[in-house]
């Protein structure tokens, strides 16, 4: 049998492709690298080629879906009939929209990390997407800043700032996730969604808005977005 050659780039989309199916099917956890070989039609080595674990294969998905998460909201960024907040508002709403419409894969892929014990993990696929959601953050701060609306002296800072509040989201979550599991649906929800809010305010008092300018939820958003009962 001809072993077929391809380029790097593309057995590395196909890996994340194979990864992504099963990921999405599976879950992360019932998904070995076994698995991911076999359905890749690779061997073992060729797989370590590219990836030096299934953690660093789920870091490469996030990274990629983040960037096809900012092309899809790309017409939202350049809309000029916006103004900067429309503008950052919509880059939120966005995200909420492709969260929940993905989010019963998105559970079975990414709740992994935000299990206490993979913080390392959390961290390092933080900073991954972080990377390439901050441009197009520093952009709408710049163009907030030039029109007087936003208070942001450095945007580039301030939108990877703004994005490590994040990080204070992976406690509460995995809370929420496991509430859910137990049928405490509305509670994690609540408590979710309170943390959002709060998101929301931090962003403005940083940028110096009135409170309830930027939302960062809105109602069902957090039960979406952690129900099991479509998993």
């Amino acid at each position: 049998m001809v072993r077929t050659i391809k380029a790097p780039k593309i057995r590395f989309a196909e890996l994340l492709d194979c990864a992504q199916r099963l990921f999405f099917s599976r879950g992360y956890d019932n998904t070995t690298v076994n698995d991911i070989i076999r359905e890749a039609g690779l061997s073992k080595g060729a797989f370590y080629h590219y990836f030096d674990s299934k953690a660093a294969l789920l870091e490469a998905l996030a990274v990629r879906m983040a960037r096809d998460s900012m092309t899809d909201l790309q017409p939202v960024l350049d809309d000029p009939t916006l103004d900067p907040i429309s503008r950052l508002n919509g880059l939120f709403a966005g995200s909420r929209r492709l969260k929940i419409e993905y989010a019963p894969h998105i559970r079975n892929t990414f709740e992994v990390i935000f299990r206490p014990e993979n913080i390392v993990l959390f961290h390092r696929m933080d900073q991954a997407v972080t990377a390439v959601v901050t441009p197009a953050l520093a952009e709408i701060l710049r163009q907030g800043n030039a029109q007087g609306v936003f208070d942001a002296p450095d945007p580039l800072a301030f939108a990877e700032m703004l994005l490590q509040f994040r990080l204070s989201l992976g406690a509460v979550m995995n809370d929420a996730l496991q509430q859910a599991k137990a049928g405490n649906v509305d509670a994690a929800a609540e408590a979710l969604e309170e943390r959002l809010r709060l998101y929301g305010l931090a962003i403005d008092r940083v940028l110096k808005l009135p409170d309830g300018t930027i939302e960062m939820a809105e109602k069902g958003f957090a039960r979406a977005l952690i129900s099991v009962e479509s998993s």
